[in-house]
């Protein structure tokens, strides 16, 4: 772990201007590319005592062994180069975002003589225009059948072209009206790329302007009695009817947006982008993204959008960008999206209206694309056993942990001392055996975070040698039920929430206990280390690791089941202690309150009538209990995680 202060150029030697900078690790590999309005700023942000930057940056300037820097002339000089550099050298702490999945796209390969219309996947290259992405690729083959018989472009091979040709027969598609069979001469170059450009209007949004001329044909070709023609152009616009009828209007201003919707947590993004061309939405794509740095959601927004329209030509950046979350340099990221498409482009957040409407739809879909992916990184059996295996080796654990317990704890300043314990078995929560607890205390009063640690793992191992006992000869059976006690097994693998002092506290209590049987970690938060008893150095899992992802997960629904868990002891003791002084209220009017609206918030949020309908509670006592709600509505103090210092709401 290098030490930042060795690397640290000298104040006077950064210059105070826009641009790019590399930190590079000890074999010279650049590990995080930045950009800021001021060099000298900005890089001193890093060099500042390690335990006031972000956990992640933390691990970022400790790995590092060197930074350099360019200077640039302004600042959208410095985020294109920004992007060059992420591309170029794909920095394992910046954020890149990752497509959910392979999705394809409608192209048009018109760097060719006759231009092809197919579908592709993967890297695009140039000469070739991109429509989509869809989700399918029978969308795209449904779309474009419908659409031949409008527009007869080729859509076979270079091999096939080029056998046709030599045998002086068109295809299939050539007889039945769906190519214009430019191998064997029916049209010129010139007008085949005439009928792929029209196919490219199409598909770009400018639908009414065709649907319009084909009209005034077909009207034309009537008033001159060639009826034949009229009938062909008729059943044209039914099928570029049918075409449109396949994507409903979403924005009745027939404008061109992109729209992005971002779900995070902690550790994942997840992003979905609906394309929207004349008011439709002609394309939709998704990607994840793991948190390797500390950003922010308007952080997240500005590298999805230059990943999004970095490389793409000027028709890919659309006139409207909404997003939920501006970046923070909003005005450069605009001027960099306008020098892009070559014209204004408007980056902004709808407020009201179908714009708005729409973004929130994209946004629920990127919500359940981040569940579904967590749900199918979880589930998935493969995946589940990887990161046993994982855990096994990176532990030293004779066995593969097939259960694994965590304890995290809460309380509310000094107060209301709570703890879950939460249990997996085979990678998956087992949640009929999730336990919480109250924190006791010592005989001293004192409660901190390692004597409550201590304190969780001595009840629960306590009550694991309790049901150790023999019952008829059989360890572990309950004699009421007959079945299997719950705690009668110990786990494979016990994770603490904290680092090394949490750690050795419930090393402390297993010892104690006479428990030598069960590995003890701790998953500290802040960098992600696993510490083990006794060793001064933690363990470091890759962040791709899937037995670090389940050990997160495992983290994070401790601390979920005790935050529910803090603040409904939270609530109840609230409720009781405010309603103490309200002349009048007794302990079964209180407990009659509580049983009607179940929490604080309710409670706080209950009129004077509502409050009439709960039995013995009449107009005076009502006022008076909403007036003393009211009045300790400021004084509410915020609760607290021990081992984070998180504010719990």
């Amino acid at each position: 772990m290098a030490d930042p202060s060795t690397y640290r150029p000298a104040p006077g030697d950064v210059p105070d201007a826009p641009g790019v900078y590399r930190f590079r690790d000890q074999h010279g590999r650049v590990i995080y590319v930045g950009k800021a309005k001021s060099l000298r700023s900005r890089l001193a942000s890093y060099f500042q005592d390690l335990s006031a930057l972000h956990a992640r940056t933390q691990a970022m300037v400790t790995t590092a062994a060197s930074v350099d820097w360019v200077t640039v002339g302004t600042e959208v000089e410095a985020l294109q180069l920004e992007y060059t550099w992420i591309k170029e050298y794909d920095p394992r702490y910046n954020v890149r975002y990752r497509d959910d999945k392979s999705y394809p796209y409608l192209a048009v390969t018109l760097d060719e003589e006759y231009p092809r219309i197919t579908v592709m996947r993967g890297a695009k290259r140039k000469g070739v225009r991109y429509f989509g992405p869809y989700s399918h690729a029978w969308a795209i083959r449904e779309t474009v059948d419908l659409l031949l018989r409008v527009f007869p472009a080729r859509t076979c091979s270079a091999g096939v072209l080029k056998r046709h040709g030599q045998i002086g027969r068109p295809c299939l598609l050539g007889y039945i009206g769906k190519c214009s069979a430019p191998c064997v001469g029916r049209v010129s170059a010139e007008e085949h790329r005439r009928i792929v450009e029209d196919f490219c209007a199409f598909l770009s949004g400018q639908t009414a302007a065709y649907t319009k001329r084909l009209e005034r044909e077909m009207k034309a070709a009537a008033a001159e009695l060639d009826y034949e023609r009229a009938a062909r152009l008729r059943d044209d616009l039914r099928a570029l009817e049918r075409a449109l009828e396949k994507s409903a209007i979403v924005l009745g201003d027939g404008t061109d947006a992109d729209v992005l919707g971002i779900s995070e947590d902690d550790l994942e993004a997840a992003v979905q982008v609906f394309h929207v061309r004349g008011g439709r939405v002609r394309g939709q794509r998704g990607f994840v993204v793991e948190k390797v740095e500390d950003v922010e959601t308007g952080d997240l927004v500005e590298h999805l959008l230059q990943q999004l329209y970095g490389d793409q030509g000027s028709d890919a950046v659309p006139r409207e960008v909404l997003v939920p979350t501006l970046p923070p340099d909003a005005d450069v990221t605009t001027a960099w999206l306008s020098e892009r498409r070559g014209s204004h482009v408007d980056l902004r957040v709808p407020q009201r209206g179908d714009k708005k409407d729409l973004l929130e739809t994209v946004t629920r879909n990127a919500s359940q694309s981040l569940a579904l992916h967590k749900t199918k990184r979880g589930g998935d059996l493969t995946t589940r056993s990887l990161a046993l295996e994982e855990l096994q080796e990176a532990l030293g654990l004779p066995e593969a942990p097939l259960r694994i317990e965590c304890v995290d704890v809460s309380h509310l300043q000094g107060t209301d001392v709570v703890a879950s314990l939460v249990v997996f078995e085979d990678g998956l929560p087992r949640k009929s055996e999730y336990r919480r607890f109250a924190i006791r205390g010592g005989d001293d009063g004192i409660i901190d975070d390692t004597r409550s640690v201590a304190e969780v793992v001595s009840r629960r191992f306590k009550r694991f040698l309790e049901e150790q006992a023999d019952v008829d000869g059989v360890p572990g059976i309950d004699p009421t039920t007959g079945r299997p006690r719950k705690f009668a097994y110990p786990p494979q693998l016990f994770v603490v929430d904290g680092g090394a002092p949490q750690v050795e506290a419930a090393q402390a209590a297993l010892s104690e206990l006479g428990v030598t049987d069960v590995a003890l970690v701790g998953l500290a938060k802040r960098l992600e280390e696993v510490w083990l008893p006794g060793d001064p150095d933690p363990v470091i899992l890759p962040r791709s690791s899937e037995g670090l992802y389940l050990l997160q997960r495992l983290r994070d629904e401790a601390h979920r089941f005790a935050i529910t868990y803090q603040r409904q002891k939270r609530g109840k003791r609230m409720v009781e202690s405010i309603l103490d002084d309200v002349p009048g209220l007794g302990e079964a009017r209180k407990k009659a309150l509580l049983r009607q609206f179940g929490s604080l918030k309710r409670l706080r949020a209950a009129s004077v009538e509502e409050l009439e309908t709960v039995p013995g509670i009449g107009p005076t006592l009502a006022q008076a209990v909403v007036e003393a709600l009211a009045a300790s509505a400021a004084t509410t103090a915020p609760a607290i995680n021990v081992t984070t210092g998180e504010i719990l709401d």
